[in-house]
């Protein structure tokens, strides 16, 4: 099976009690298809006595299979929690670290706001020193109407 058609036969089943394991979920999820695999990621932390961090992935032979247990389970009842099912998004390479896939001098707007000239740059900064912000609030500092 192609990495792209794993991740469409593949659902994300979230808000799971402590107690549920992987046959548990292979059980719950056997009426919608045949099932390819299922996994329960472990706490990160080795000192944690969570046997799972609370959600899973069921991957699905046929993603149809998929979709079907998504429109079934999702927001239905499992050892008296309501879970979450959803479409597994695609799992990030190693070399990915968090945030985007776009370095950010590439996004839009970054050139715009910080490829500036030193010459433009020491112009706006004299603009800032000349405005003076207290000019046209003379007189404000005297409370009470004005007497003519």
């Amino acid at each position: 099976m192609s990495e792209q058609s794993r991740d469409r036969a593949t659902v994300f089943v979230g808000g799971l009690d402590q107690q549920v394991t992987a046959e548990t979920l292979h059980d719950a999820f056997l009426p919608f298809g045949e099932i390819a695999d299922v996994s329960l990621p472990k706490p990160e932390l080795k000192s944690s006595r969570d046997p799972h961090r609370g959600f899973g992935y069921v991957e699905f032979s046929l993603p149809e299979d998929a979709q079907e247990a998504i429109d079934n389970m999702d927001q239905a009842e499992l050892y008296g929690r309501v879970i979450k099912v959803n479409k597994a998004k695609p799992q990030k390479q190693a070399s990915e670290k968090l945030g985007s896939k776009t370095a950010i001098w590439e996004q839009e707007g970054y050139a715009a706001k910080h490829n500036v000239s030193e010459e433009d740059r020491m112009v706006v900064e004299e603009d800032a020193k000349a405005a003076n912000p207290m000019q046209g609030l003379e007189g404000l500092d005297e409370a009470g109407p004005k007497l003519a």
